[in-house]
Formats: C-alpha cells, structure tokens, sequence
C-alpha cells in the first residue's frame, strides 16, 4: 500500500481530553476518530491493527474448538427478564423501545441470548459440551466514558459461551479456555498476567480475569514473588491468624484534640499506623455494623458485599444517632455487632478511639470485647502470598480479558435443558468467556510506546515494514529502487508501506515513528551511489546499512 492511497491524518498534539498516552497516541497516530462521548469510529490504519488483533482470536478460539456466530446487537426485554437481569443491570443498560412499544436494549453482553439459542437447539446430551463464541459490538452506557476505546460506551468484543451436562466437562473446557487466552496474549506481544477475580454481575463461581501490566491501569493485581499465585487485589483472601503477642501496657485514654485520622493519630503517638484500629460503620439490609481493620489497610468492599450484601457507608447523622463520635469511634461499648479483620484481631496493645470526643485509647486489647472475626481487607504489598510461596508484589493492570464458570445462573432460568443419559432434562452448566478486543489495542500501546509514539509488537502493527524513499518524487533513482524494493516485499507477502508522499525526510520518519511500524526502510541519492539501504527497527535506535541486493532477505529474517 503507497502512503497517498490512505487516509492517515497524524496530529502533532493530541486533544485536551486525552488523559492516558493509548487515548492520545491513537488519535494523534490517526488510528480513531471521536464521534460522540464514547464513541469513536476506526479510521484505516486502526482498523487494520483492530483485524489482526481479531484474526489472531479467531484463530486460536477456532483452535480450541469453538464455534464462530453472530448475535444481534439488539435484544427484547423479556430475555433479560427471563433471567432477572433487566431490573438487575441499572442505567448501563441501554434500553428503548421499539414503533410497536415493545421494549429492547443493546446488548453489552449476551448471555441471555446465547443461552435461549442453546434452549432452542441443544437437545440431548451427544451434542455436548458445546463452545459458541463472537466477535460483535457491545454497548454499555458508561456514566462517564474516559481514556479512550479503554473505557468507552460503544466497544468491540469477543464473548464466548459453552455448555456442558456436568461440572467435569465444564472444568475441562474453563482449563481449555484459560490456555487460549494465553495463546492469544503470547502472540499479541503482550506483558500479562492471569488473576483469580470477582465473577461481579455476570455471575458464576469461579473466575480469571487477564491483564495488561502497566501503570495507567484501573485495576491493581497482586502476584506471589515465588510462585505462579496472582490475584486481583479484590480477590486476595486471607485466612485467620493466631495471636502469638501478650498484652504488656495498661489502657489509657489519651487526648487527641481534632486527631480524627489514622495518620494524624499515629503522628501525634509516634507509633506506626499499623498498631491503629480504625473502626468503620456500615448501614446494612440488617441494620448497622462496625468494621475494625488495622490503621494501614483498606476495606475490601467486594468482600464487604459478599458478607454483608448490599451496603453503605453511615452518614454523619446515623452515626450520631447511634451515640458515637465520628473520627474518635472505638471497639469498646459498642450498641452495634462489631466484626474484626483476621489481622486486626491478632493486635494488643493497640491504638483505638475512645467512643468520646477528642480521645483515644492506648494499650488497648480485646479481652472483654464480643466480636466475630471475617477477611475484610485489600491486600497490600509484602503481605505473604495466600499459597505460603513468597511475598506479594503489586502492580496496575489493565483488564482486558475475563472467564468465568457461571454454572446454572443463566440454564436453570431460561430452561436450557437436554436429555441426559438416563432420559431425564438436565439444566446445562455454562461457561462465559470474554475478551475486550478494542481494548486490546489500547493496552498494548498503554505498555509499547516512547516520547516518539506508539511501539506495535509486530503482530498487530498496521504494517510491518515501511519504505521511506527520500526525494521520490524528484529522483528517479531513487524512485526505481524504492518501486522495487516494494514490488519484492509486497510479492513476498510483506505487510509493506511505501510513504510516496512530497514530503521532508522528518515528516515521513516522525509518522513511521508514531503510527509504531516494526521495521524501517530509507533509500536515498546516496544509497543509489552506494547500492545500500538503511535499515531501523522502530524499537531500537542503531542504524544498518544493507546491501540493496541483500534487503529482501535481511528484513524477512527480521521479521521472522
């Protein structure tokens, strides 16, 4: 492809909107265009890495053994009311209605439609296990779209959903799914890592989630220095410890005059924040509860909610009504069923608040204290891993696939049955496999860029080779052999660019740059004298000169 045949407006500066350097490379480098908040339409060049991305999903999910379809974007209201999701989802969920008032969303996802497929067709258990998957727009009405295709409303993904008569065959098949999703990360280039995560409101029992390390990323993972253990910090559990310290100090309340925080306490004290009880309270379906947790860590809300159900932090006012002091509330005299994070509750001689204004306690304990103990708690670093293997190490991830063993959720409420061996229905077990494609693209360029633009792991770049022909349009020379050079690669199936453009040498390069193309090659007035060319890989900053005769030759091996 010549350079004058496409669409490539690069920018020097990206828009003030951009945040985070995938959202502000694509748009400089030409790849996306906006439309609306959210939505961004593929210019040529995007939509070239956005195919190789695809075409290396098809092929290992087609590998693996799934079948590719298509689903509507479109779907009626009473699936998802079949499922109990319609009221479940909230404003995410774009719903509308259609000149028959008949009510519809767009799906921004599709296990509702699969599984009435799958009721439809699937019949007896010699069809089974079955693995349906797509590469398919979704639509998600984000409250606030931001970083780009990162984050956007409007987005690109491939889901896939298989069905089984058993457990057994759906582990089989979730194990399966697992090393196809590292087959396909391996051979886009990328630096991930699978975690342990939070199913969330798809369901399930069991679920990994693959991310993209890098520091712009939304999610924080926690991975073992000594084992293969790597978890998403919501997903981090922590078992139940046994006290091994002896209460040494006599309780005494201290005032703190307008010390209200952690770290204003274990200031004023001289002591460090771990040796703090922070107290939170909590309004649930079931009234009120205080959560202790030790002054350094933080409350893990998935965990919360998994205990707890839905819940929310109290207001100022209903913890005044309870008869504590906010900023100075304790573990002692509590009204209220107090629960005690695992590493909280192996603390003595602990700093807690005194339940009065501007008071704390010091060499508190808690003997004489009712209270239940749960894992409340994130994780943070240097905490042990939960194998026993090594210490944790965290680092910022940018999710961009999911798997999940959903069970019966979805079969059992939309009566995905078969005929079992024994003549009876059988509710299918179901498996729900995601990949956020768009996404993709942005986490690669968020950990394959530098100061001069986007550094495409050579898998997915737009093209593999670019030929910067200096003065072509002014030297003969060197158009015959930029012509040629481009007639060799392009008959040896090389994805090649050949920037025709009247342009300056700085131009051309600074766009080569940008647009992240793996390998470079210049020809000039001098390489014509010479019989050279000069090579550049995008992710090294030497130069080589190669014989004009040898060029050919020397970039399939680079390639390859």
């Amino acid at each position: 492809m010549k350079t004058t045949q496409l669409l490539i407006p690069t920018q020097k500066e990206a828009p003030n909107d951009a945040q985070v350097i995938s959202h502000q490379l694509m748009i400089r480098a030409g790849l996306i265009s906006k439309l609306a908040s959210g939505l961004y339409t593929y210019l040529p060049m995007g939509l070239r890495v956005l195919q190789k991305v695809e075409a290396i999903i098809r092929e290992e999910m087609n590998k693996a053994g799934a079948q590719e379809l298509l689903m509507p974007v479109a779907q009626p209201a009473e699936l998802w009311q079949q499922s109990g999701r319609w009221d479940q989802y909230g404003p995410e969920l774009l719903r509308f209605n259609d000149r028959h008032n008949r009510e519809f969303c767009l799906g921004p996802t599709h296990e509702e439609v699969i599984t009435n497929l799958a009721a439809q067709y699937l019949r007896s258990y010699k069809q089974l296990p079955m693995n349906f998957y797509q590469i398919q727009t979704k639509f998600r009405d984000e409250i606030r779209p931001r970083f780009g295709v990162m984050r956007s409303r409007e987005f690109i993904m491939k889901d896939a959903y298989s069905f089984h008569l058993d457990q057994d065959s759906l582990q089989q098949t979730y194990e399966l799914m697992h090393q196809t999703y590292c087959n396909i990360f391996d051979r886009l280039g990328l630096d991930y890592r699978p975690v342990l995560a939070d199913s969330g409101s798809i369901g399930g029992d069991s679920s990994h989630e693959f991310h993209v390390l890098a520091d712009s990323g939304e999610d924080a993972i926690c991975f073992s220095d000594e084992s293969d253990y790597a978890a998403n910090i919501e997903k981090v559990a922590f078992s139940k410890q046994d006290s091994a310290c002896q209460a040494q100090a006599d309780e005494t309340q201290v005032l703190t005059k307008k010390k209200t925080s952690i770290e204003d306490v274990a200031e004023f004290l001289a002591i460090e924040q771990s040796q703090c009880i922070k107290t939170l309270i909590i309004k649930t379906e079931n009234g009120f509860k205080a959560l202790a947790l030790r002054g350094d860590h933080e409350l893990n809300e998935i965990k919360a909610h998994n205990l707890f159900g839905e819940f929310e932090l109290a207001t100022d006012d209903e913890i005044k009504s309870l008869d504590l002091k906010k900023g100075f509330i304790g573990v002692k005299g509590l009204s209220i069923d107090l629960i005690v994070d695992y590493s909280a509750s192996v603390l003595c001689d602990f700093v807690c608040g005194a339940n009065e204004w501007d008071y704390h306690l010091t060499g508190a304990n808690w003997q004489g204290v009712e209270f239940n103990e749960a894992d409340l708690r994130n994780a943070v670093e240097g905490d042990t891993s939960p194998d026993g293997k090594g210490k944790l190490v965290i680092k910022r991830g940018i999710e961009v696939g999911h798997i999940f063993q959903l069970g019966t959720k979805y079969s059992e409420a939309m009566k995905a049955n078969v005929i079992g061996e024994g003549g009876k229905a059988v509710t299918t077990t179901m498996g729900c496999y995601g990949i956020g494609v768009t996404r993709v693209i942005a986490a690669a360029i968020e950990q394959n860029y530098d100061d001069r633009g986007i550094v495409f792991p050579q898998n997915i770049a737009p093209f593999q080779l670019v030929i910067v022909p200096i003065n072509y349009n002014k030297s003969t020379r060197v158009k015959v052999l930029a012509d040629d050079l481009y007639q060799q690669c392009s008959k040896a199936g090389i994805e090649v660019l050949l920037d025709d453009r009247k342009e300056r040498a700085g131009i051309m390069f600074a766009d080569s740059e940008l647009l992240g193309i793996p390998h470079r090659m210049v020809l000039s007035d001098t390489h014509a004298d010479n019989g050279n060319v000069e090579y550049k890989a995008r992710n090294n900053a030497d130069k080589i000169e190669v014989k004009f005769d040898d060029a050919l030759s020397f970039i399939q091996r680079k390639i390859n």
